[in-house]
């Protein structure tokens, strides 16, 4: 299986890892694929995507759709999160998706979510110490390609050790 964590490393100074990582997030997330999601840039504590203005985005009145809007809010936070955290030791999982929404989007969107190290070790690696899960709000804006502020997501994910998670009753 492929390691995640090593593919987005590599994106972060190779274009051909960045596509790479690109097609095969479009494939292995298949309710995505339709969105046309891209990453655009990696660095060591963010990530920004951006959500194309095409038909599949769209609501009834032409503009970017909320879902689509909230979608992108879920996937830059849980990939920079992923990038952060090693996905064979730890699992994130959605646990609440929260968005305000400030301005009709009528072009393509991004979003960038940053975490450093130390906010990981804060809110992420330090409690995991003493709990067995850990729930963290991740904040995160989008914006549209005429800098418009789209909206506001506090995307809550619940992170815990895979050895912890129990699958079967």
């Amino acid at each position: 299986m492929l390691n995640p964590t090593k593919i987005i490393k590599k994106a972060k100074t190779s274009p051909r890892y960045l596509w790479l990582l690109n097609y095969g997030l479009a494939r292995k997330i298949p309710f995505n694929k339709p969105h046309g999601f891209r990453i655009l840039e990696i660095g060591d504590n963010h990530i920004t995507t951006f959500l194309p203005f095409k038909k599949a985005n769209l609501n009834h009145i032409k503009g970017l759709h909320a879902c689509a809007l909230a979608t992108l809010s879920e996937f830059t936070t849980g990939l920079t999160l992923i990038q952060k955290l090693n996905a064979k030791k730890y699992r994130i999982i959605l646990k609440n998706l929260n968005l305000n929404y400030h301005y009709q989007g009528k072009s393509g969107a991004t979003a960038t979510f940053e975490a450093n190290d130390e906010w990981i070790d804060r809110n992420v690696l330090d409690p995991l110490k003493y709990e067995d899960s850990v729930t963290v709000v991740c904040p995160v804006d989008s914006y549209d390609t005429n800098n418009n502020h789209l909206c506001t997501g506090m995307v809550e994910w619940q992170i815990k050790e895979w050895k912890k998670v129990k699958t079967k009753v």
